[in-house]
Order: structure tokens, then sequence, then C-alpha cells
């Protein structure tokens, strides 16, 4: 059985005993019924709940709540979701703005309701800090991102330029160019916030069943080995595992992010670094890397990991030597006063990427199918709007939230989602953009790499990133 204390560093540091809540066992009727006790399946239970208090609700977890990339992520609450540039910037007024002003308030609506419901998950909205330092290119750049934001309908108060010596006051790094600076972010502790609502949902009246992995559903029947739910609706909210669930998994890659957590850093230490209002932070290159300040003074640092062929789960989050390695060259680069510290915690998750690279929220009343995902790494902030989404389509209100383009009405997944092209392509593809993003990172940080190279290994990763929204066939 998992040690679900050692999922992460998040978890080893939770006060509740981690018992399994009993399974399934029998037949039960619902109006409701929720697969999956992760962000997106407890925050749909918790707007369903709020809004329809009536309303008979099951959640299904195939392990136990937050089991998965709930309790495992960097804590980064971001306001806003994978694919908002397209989705967003190409609307027209008042409709953009609407839009950017629902995003963007996402951190504060998670702060309200753990506040509201006495959620002690370290909330702290600090905003996020995009780094350029490790080479004169990642400047360059983001600059270019900035532009294309304020093109998008988005001003100096939602993406601010630091200059080096304002960047200092977020956070200190070696050879800063500058950065950009977003108040729309908090961080928070992940597996607190999962935990937190899970018992918030069971107070409500929801029933979260443990240890009952789904293995059929159809047309409001789901099943697992010791019982059977009838469902008005289904609500599948399982994200990287969505090959539990044919055909779900046709529509979401699960790919691996990979995590390390140093030991708490003495404040003089944290006086040469600064992070000291909660804020989130990453260097701007093709590669992801985000990381945090903990309550108890440790520096978590993640990066990007891998896909398996066949879109098999990784399940081992043992990282190898090579794997934290790469982490902690990351983060010294940035801080090398760090070098010799000791990292105690190293672990990762899987996370859904959809093949449109955008998120992506559906209904389909025909089959009485509600679902999200595609968070694309992006899942902290984006499950709350997702379940605030959800249950509006679920009972039928218009509101902002079902307005938005991100959300699919009344299609059925296969004709609402692309799928993803079969192996070989699919593991040759993202091995492939992943490589050269890993190539053009180490060519951009030699120094003594000459103009030509460099000019080279940006073209090549360019063209591999734009083929991530190209439909092969």
């Amino acid at each position: 059985m998992t040690d679900w204390t050692k999922l992460s560093l998040w978890t080893t540091q939770l006060d509740d005993p981690f018992v399994a809540r009993p399974s399934l066992a029998g037949d039960i009727d619902v109006d409701v019924a929720i697969i999956g006790a992760g962000y997106t399946g407890l925050w749909t239970a918790y707007y369903l709940k709020t809004r329809s208090p009536d309303l008979r609700i099951a959640v299904l977890e195939a392990e136990t709540a937050g089991f998965g990339a709930s309790s495992r992520n960097g804590g980064w609450v971001i306001g806003g979701l994978l694919g908002e540039d397209r989705l967003v910037g190409g609307m027209a007024e008042p409709g953009r703005g609407e839009s950017w002003s629902l995003l963007h308030a996402i951190p504060d609506e998670v702060g309200r309701v753990t506040a509201a419901e006495g959620i002690d998950c370290d909330y702290r909205k600090g905003g996020m800090v995009y780094c350029a330092a490790r080479y004169p290119e990642q400047e360059a750049r983001l600059r270019a991102y900035m532009a294309s934001l304020y093109h998008e309908g988005l001003t100096e108060a939602d993406f601010r330029w630091l200059s080096p010596a304002e960047l200092a006051g977020e956070v200190r790094i070696k050879g800063a160019l500058g950065g950009l600076f977003s108040p729309h972010c908090a961080t928070i502790h992940p597996a607190k916030l999962a935990r937190g609502l899970a018992r918030t949902v069971e107070r409500l009246g929801v029933t979260v069943y443990e240890q009952s992995a789904v293995t059929h559903w159809k047309n409001g029947e789901v099943r697992t080995t010791s019982g059977r739910v009838n469902a008005q609706w289904v609500v599948p909210a399982v994200e990287s595992y969505a090959g539990s669930l044919p055909p779900l998994g046709r529509y979401q890659l699960p790919v691996h992010s990979l995590i390390v957590a140093t030991e708490p850093l003495a404040d003089e230490v944290w006086a040469g670094i600064g992070l000291d209002r909660g804020q989130g932070f990453g260097d701007y290159s093709r590669q992801v890397t985000y990381g945090q300040r903990t309550r108890d003074n440790r520096l978590v640092f993640g990066a990007r990991g891998g896909y398996r062929f066949g879109s098999r789960i990784r399940r081992n989050f043992t990282l190898t030597e090579a794997e934290i390695a790469l982490r902690r060259h990351l983060f010294t680069d940035l801080f090398p006063q760090l070098r010799d510290v000791r990292i105690t915690h190293s672990w990762g998750g899987n996370l859904g990427m959809g093949r449109r690279f955008q998120t992506h929220m559906l209904v389909d009343r025909q089959s009485r199918t509600a679902l999200a995902g595609g968070y694309g790494g992006e899942g902290v902030g984006a499950t709350n709007l997702a379940g605030r989404t959800l249950a509006d389509l679920i009972l039928g209100r218009e509101t902002l939230e079902t307005r938005q383009p991100w959300v699919i009405r009344d299609r059925p997944v296969e004709k609402a989602l692309r799928a993803w092209e079969p192996e070989p392509l699919r593991w040759l593809g993202y091995n492939a953009i992943v490589r050269s993003f890993a190539h053009e990172d180490s060519v951009l940080a030699d120094p003594q790499a000459p103009h030509w190279r460099r000019q080279l290994a940006q073209s090549l990763a360019a063209r591999m990133e734009a083929l991530m929204t190209w439909k092969i066939g």
C-alpha cells in the first residue's frame, strides 16, 4: 500500500493522520458522481453543494483525497490558465476585459474560500516574478512577452517590468537583467489545501469514498470493484489519470514535473535572497521552472520532467541522482550561495496536457457529463475556476464563468477535444520538443557560444514550440 505521508514534502507536514476514508460498498443513487478527489473534483463538489445544498453528491477516489498532483505541486495559485493568450487575446471589448478580470480574481477567490472555511493552507498573495538573468536572450524574450500581453489588453497593473534594482526588491538572483512582476498569484501549501477541501465538503454533506477506483463509467452509471453509483451527472475529474477512464486518455497527455526542497534556511541566507512576501518565481526559459519560499523557510524548486511512451503514468517518484542534480544546478545558477545546502525532499507528480495546449471546461447534457482539464501545470488556480464553472453548467446557471471561450457546451468529448496523435508520434514529438528546449538552454547559458550557434538553437526551439499547436494528419 502507498505510504501517503511520503508523497511530497507537503504530505510529510500534515497534521491529520492520513487514515483512508471508507470505500464504496454496495449500490447508491446520487445527483452528481465525481470521479477523483483532487482539486477539480473537490472544488466542483464545494461549489455545487454551496449553491444547491440539497444535491446528493458522491466523490470516488482511487487512493486518498489529494493523492495526485493536488498534494505534489509547486503551490502557485495563478490568476490565469494555459492558453489564455489565444483564448482571450483575440476577443473584443468589453468581453476581453471581463475575461481577464475573471482570471485575475482566481487567487482572491481561493483566499476568500479558505478564510471563510477555516482552511489553513499557508495562503499568501505575494505575486509572481519571471526573472531574466541566466543569459541575455531571456531579457529580450521576456520583454517581447510583456509587449504581447499589453497588445492583448493588459496593463502595467497586471504585468510590470522590473529593472535589476527593482527585481532585487522581490528576489535577488545572480546576474539579474530584469524581470516581469504580476500581482495575480498567491502561494500555498498544496496538501493542506487538498485535505482541507476534502474535510470541508464532507462537513457540507458530500460523501467522499476512498480506495474506490472506478472500473467502468457510462450513461450515468459508475462502477467500482465493490459498488455501483447511479447518477444524474458524472464529473470525471482525473486530469493526468484520464487513461483510467476510456476514452478520456486519448485527449490528455500525462507529463510529469519534478521538485526538490532544501533544508530550512537561516534568516541571514534569506536576507540575501528575498522572497519575503510569499512570491512565486521562475526564470524565463522554455524549460519551465518554478519556486517559492515556504512558511518554514525552505526553498521549493521544480522543473518540468518528461513523458513515458504509450502515455504510461509515472508512479515511482523516487528521483534519480541526475534528476535531483539538474534541479540543484538550476537553482544554484540563480542563487550561488545555496550550492552546498542540503536537499531534504524530492518528489514529482503527473499533470495533464491537452492537444490544443489550452485548458477546457466542458458540459454535454446528452450524456450528462461535465469535465475540465488540460491545465498543463497551471491547475492549482485553474481548478478553482473549473469547479465554479462546472457547478454552474450542471445547475444550468448562466454566469460570467459559463460564457468564457474555454467553455465548450453540449458537445461530446470526442467532438469537443482534439485527440493526441498515436504512438510513436506522441513520444517522438514530445521528446523532440523537450530536447530542443534543453539544447537551447545549454547553448544560451554558455557565454562562449558563438552568435550563429545561439541563433540556430533559438530558431530550432521556436519552431519546435510552434509544433505544439500544429495538428498532424
